[in-house]
C-alpha cells in the first residue's frame, strides 16, 4: 500500500512539473499568491537563480513546496529562461469552534489542536482535521464512551477562509458488569480486586467512577495482578490472556482475565556482581530478601532503588542495578543476582536557575545544598527541592540534570521554578464561636523585593480583642542561615461580657528582636529579647476577687517586663499545610527577667509525628506539656494570672468552648451561717448561685498538658489533600495550678495540684479546608471524659473561617 501511494505521489509530481530542457534560471516568478508573501516561499524553495533547473529538480521544488503544507496545488513552467511557479494556497483558518466536549477540557483540547497546526489564523490542511478527528475517538474510547461522535464542519468563507466547527456528542461512559478471573486458586476473587481501580458499581461509584470501563485502568489493574502474586512468592505467575468484550448497545462491559498462578518460590541465595564500589556489606544491608525469604517483587525492586539511590549520592548518577532471578523449577527456588553497573562517576559543573523573575538568584541559590563543583548527590539536591519549598515563593520546582557535551564525567542541573505570589494585600472578615466577627487587615511580603525578607504589617479586631503589628525578618543575615529579626505589637482586651472568661481586660504593647541559628538541616535555634508594657485592669463585683487580690499583692496595675526566650525545633515533617510523614519537636523557655513587675519562667514543649499507615491513612500523634513559675523576689507568687495557660476550644480539647477548661471561680460574696463575707463557691453543675454571673469563670493555669491522637481519612470525595482534610480525632487534656503560690486560691473553691481523674477528653470528626475565604476548620466532637460542671462549656459543633487571634 505505501509503495503504490508513493507511485501515485511520483506520478503527481512529475505530472505538475512539465517537461522542457534543462536551463539556467534568470529569475524566478511566484504566481498565485495573496496571503503568504514571495520571501516565504524562497525561503523553502530549493532554487535560486544561477542555479541550472532540470525535471528532477523541478520535482524536488514541488516537493518542498507542498511540505510547506501552505498549498493546495503547486506547478512549475517556464517562461524563456524565468522559472514560473503557479501556486494554489490552502484556505486559512478564520474561527475554531469546539462544542460539546465535557470530559477533555477545552483548554487541553485545544493545545493538542495547536500541536499539529490546527488552531486560528494556521493554514488549513484537510488531512490534519482526519487526524483530529480520528484521535478524538481514540481518546474517548480510551475514557470507556464507546458512543462517541465527532463531526467537523468546515465552512468556507471569502478570501480564502474557512469556519471549522467541531461538535462531539460524547454519549454515555460504558459500565463495568462483570470482572472475572479464571484460575485463580490462592486468592480469592475478592482479595486480588481489592486494590484495582476498576469494579462493578458499588455504593461509592457515583463518584470514585470505578465501574467506568477504561483500557488505560485495565491495564493498570491487571499489572497489579502480577505484582499481587510476584509479590507473595509466585515468581513464575503468567497472565495467560485477557478478555473484553462490550454490549451491542455499547453501554456495558465484560472484562475476563486467565491466570496461571504456579508455585510459590523461595530465594536460595543472593549475588552480587559488577563493580560494587561500596563494600559489599554495605550493599547487602540494603537488600530487603535474605536467603530462605519467600520471593517478593516489590522487595527486590526496592532493594534495586536502595542500591542505586545511595550510589547516586556519591556521585554515580546514572548508575544501573538489574536483578536477575534464576528459577529452579524443580526445587521452587530462586537464585537472585543484582547486576550493578555504577558508570562514571560525575560532579556538578554548574547550576541553572530559571522562571525566577522576581526572585533573586541569591535566594535560590543559598537554599541549595548541592554545589557546583562537587560531586553529584541525589540527597542533597532533594534535600536542596525541600528547601526551595518551605520558602513558599514557588508554585513548582523542577530540578532536571543532563550532561555536558562532549564529556561524560559532568553535569549541569536545570532549576526550573514557577513564582507564585509571595505577597498580599488583604482585607478579611471571620468568625469563630470564641472571638465572635473578626475584621481584619493586612500587607505581607514573604519575598521583599526579591530579597527572601519577610515583612508584615496587619491589624485585627473582634468582639473582645484589637490587635496591631509589624515585623521584619531577614533569614539570612550571614551566609550560614543566621536570621535576624524585629517585631512590634499592640493588643487590646476586653473579655468582659462577650466571653466565660473571667472579666478583666489588657492593654499590652510589646517589641522584640530575634535571632534565628540553623544548627542542622533539621535543627534550629531561636533566641529573643525584648521589653513590654501590659496594664492590667480588674473591676471589682465583676472581676473575680482572686485575681483582684493578686493585683493588690504585687501592687502594680501596669506589668512592666523585660522578656527573654530560647526555642529549639527540631523539624522533619515533609510538607506544612498537610504533611504525611515526619514530625516537630520543640521545646522552649522564656519568661521576664530580673527588674521586671513579676519575674517568672515558663517551658513549653511539644512533640509531633505523622505515620503513613497505607492505604491512604495517616496517623498523627501530638503531645505537648507547658509549666510555668515565678522565681527570685516573686518566689512565693502564683504564676501571673494574664500569662496563664488555658485549654479548650477548636484547636485544643475539642467539644469544649475555647480557653475554659481548668480551674474555674465564681464572682462576689455571699454571707455564712456566722455572718461573716465569704466568697461564692460554685455549687453542683458549676452554678454560682448570688453571683452576677449564672456560672464559674474560668482563669486558667500555669501547667497544661494536650494529648492527641488523630487518624486522617482518604476519603474519595476528598483527593487532594492539600486543600482539604477529614480526620478522626480524640483528644486528652487540661490545665492546673500546681507548685508555689496557690494556697489561698482554696478559699475560692479552687483546688490545686495536678490530677489524672480530672483530665478532659473528647472524641469526634474534624474537617481542614483552605478555602478562599481562608483556613476553615468544622469540628464535630463528643466530651467522653468530663465533669458535672462542664455541661455549660460544652460544644459539639465548633468552627472558625477566616483570619484568627
Amino acid at each position: 500500500m505505501k509503495r503504490i501511494a508513493a507511485l501515485i505521489l511520483l506520478a503527481s509530481l512529475s505530472a505538475n512539473a512539465l517537461a522542457f530542457d534543462p536551463f539556467v534560471v534568470s529569475d524566478i516568478r511566484i504566481d498565485g499568491l495573496s496571503r503568504i508573501s514571495a520571501g516565504t516561499v524562497y525561503n523553502y524553495l530549493p532554487v535560486n537563480k544561477g542555479d541550472r533547473l532540470t525535471n528532477e529538480s523541478a520535482a524536488r521544488a514541488i516537493r518542498a513546496l507542498y511540505q510547506t503544507k501552505f498549498f493546495s496545488d503547486v506547478e512549475i513552467d517556464r517562461d524563456g529562461d524565468i522559472m514560473v511557479i503557479k501556486v494554489v494556497e490552502r484556505p486559512s483558518i478564520a474561527k475554531l469552534t469546539l462544542r460539546g466536549n465535557k470530559d477533555i477540557k477545552e483548554d487541553d483540547l485545544r493545545k493538542g489542536l495547536k500541536s499539529i497546526g490546527l488552531s486560528e489564523g494556521e493554514t488549513f490542511d484537510r488531512l490534519a482535521l482526519d487526524r483530529v478527528q480520528q484521535e478524538l475517538v481514540t481518546q474517548y474510547y480510551n475514557r470507556g464512551k464507546y458512543n462517541v461522535a465527532v463531526d467537523p464542519h468546515v465552512t468556507q468563507l471569502d478570501h480564502n477562509r474557512v469556519s471549522i466547527d467541531i461538535e462531539i456528542r460524547e454519549g454515555k461512559v460504558a459500565k463495568i458488569k462483570e470482572i472475572n478471573i479464571v484460575g485463580n486458586k490462592a486468592f480469592a476473587d475478592k482479595e486480588i480486586e481489592s486494590g484495582f481501580e476498576s469494579g462493578t458499581t458499588n455504593l461509592l461509584s457515583w463518584y470514585s467512577k470505578n465501574d467506568q470501563y477504561s483500557s488505560e485502568k485495565l491495564t493498570g489493574d491487571l499489572n497489579k495482578l502480577q505484582s499481587y502474586y510476584m509479590d507473595r512468592g509466585y515468581a513464575d505467575f503468567g497472565l495467560d490472556s485477557t478478555q473484553v468484550a462490550i454490549s451491542p448497545d455499547k453501554r456495558a462491559m465484560y472484562i475476563a482475565a486467565s491466570v496461571k498462578e504456579g508455585d510459590i518460590y523461595v530465594v536460595s541465595d543472593v549475588h552480587l556482581l559488577g563493580t560494587l564500589i561500596l563494600p559489599e556489606d554495605t550493599l547487602r544491608r540494603l537488600i530487603f530478601v535474605k536467603d530462605g525469604d519467600v520471593f517478593n517483587r516489590r522487595a527486590i525492586e526496592t532493594s534495586s532503588d536502595a542500591i542505586k539511590a545511595i550510589l547516586a549520592n556519591i556521585g554515580y548518577a546514572y548508575a544501573k542495578v538489574t536483578p536477575v532471578p534464576k528459577l529452579d523449577k524443580d526445587k521452587r527456588t530462586v537464585d537472585l543476582t543484582f547486576y550493578i553497573e555504577p558508570g562514571k562517576r560525575v560532579y556538578v559543573r554548574r547550576i541553572v536557575f530559571q522562571g525566577n523573575t522576581r526572585t533573586e538568584d541569591t535566594v535560590l541559590r543559598r537554599e541549595m545544598r548541592q554545589l557546583e563543583g562537587s560531586w553529584y548527590s541525589q540527597a542533597a539536591i532533594d534535600r536542596s527541592k525541600t528547601r526551595l519549598n518551605r520558602l513558599g515563593f514557588f508554585k513548582k520546582i523542577d530540578i532536571d540534570k543532563a550532561l555536558v557535551p562532549g564529556t561524560d564525567d559532568q553535569v549541569d542541573l536545570n532549576v526550573k521554578v514557577e513564582e507564585q505570589s509571595a505577597g498580599s494585600l488583604q482585607f478579611g472578615v471571620g468568625y469563630s464561636q470564641y472571638s465572635g466577627i473578626i475584621l481584619s487587615a493586612s500587607v505581607t511580603q514573604n519575598n521583599f523585593l526579591g530579597t527572601g525578607d519577610r515583612f508584615s504589617v496587619g491589624a485585627e479586631k473582634s468582639d473582645y480583642y484589637t490587635r496591631i503589628n509589624t515585623s521584619y525578618y531577614n533569614p539570612y543575615l550571614t551566609d550560614n542561615g543566621i536570621g535576624l529579626g524585629y517585631s512590634a505589637t499592640y493588643t487590646k482586651t476586653d473579655f468582659g461580657d462577650v466571653t466565660d472568661m473571667a472579666n478583666y481586660d489588657t492593654s499590652m504593647k510589646a517589641f522584640s528582636t530575634n535571632v534565628g541559628i540553623p544548627i542542622s538541616e533539621t535543627n534550629g535555634l531561636n533566641l529573643s529579647m525584648g521589653l513590654s508594657s501590659n496594664k492590667i485592669n480588674t473591676l471589682p463585683g465583676y472581676t473575680p476577687q482572686v485575681l483582684i487580690d493578686y493585683q493588690t499583692k504585687i501592687n502594680h496595675q501596669t506589668d512592666h517586663s523585660w522578656t527573654a526566650s530560647i526555642g529549639w525545633t527540631h523539624d522533619t515533617r515533609n510538607g506544612y499545610w498537610a504533611p504525611t510523614r515526619g514530625g516537630l519537636i520543640s521545646a522552649t523557655v522564656d519568661g521576664s527577667l530580673p527588674g521586671s513587675t513579676v519575674q517568672f519562667w515558663r517551658f513549653t514543649g511539644q512533640a509531633n509525628h505523622y505515620f503513613p499507615v497505607g492505604k491512604g491513612f495517616v496517623l498523627y500523634l501530638n503531645g505537648q506539656v507547658g509549666y510555668g513559675q515565678t522565681y527570685g523576689k516573686d518566689d512565693n507568687y502564683a504564676f501571673p494570672f494574664w500569662d496563664n495557660y488555658y485549654s479548650g476550644g477548636v484547636q485544643d480539647v475539642r467539644g469544649f468552648q475555647d480557653n475554659t477548661l481548668g480551674p474555674r471561680v465564681c464572682v462576689g460574696t455571699t454571707t455564712n451561717a456566722a455572718g461573716a463575707s465569704v466568697p461564692i463557691l460554685p455549687a453542683s453543675g458549676g452554678y454560682c448561685n448570688g453571683s452576677v454571673y449564672s456560672h464559674a469563670q474560668p482563669i486558667g493555669g500555669n501547667f497544661k498538658v494536650l494529648g492527641t491522637a488523630e487518624l486522617y481519612l482518604p476519603l474519595p470525595f476528598l483527593k487532594d489533600v492539600n486543600t482539604a482534610r477529614v480526620s478522626w480525632f480524640v483528644d486528652v487534656g487540661n490545665v492546673y495550678n500546681v507548685g508555689k503560690g496557690y494556697s489561698s486560691y482554696a478559699q475560692y473553691g479552687i483546688p490545686s495540684g495536678f490530677s489524672a481523674s480530672t483530665l478532659r477528653a473528647s472524641t469526634g470528626l474534624s474537617l481542614h479546608w483552605q478555602a478562599p475565604i481562608g483556613p476553615l476548620i468544622i469540628n464535630f466532637a463528643v466530651p467522653f471524659r468530663k465533669q458535672s460542671d462542664d455541661g455549660y462549656y460544652e460544644e459539639r459543633i465548633q468552627f472558625t473561617f477566616g483570619s484568627q487571634f
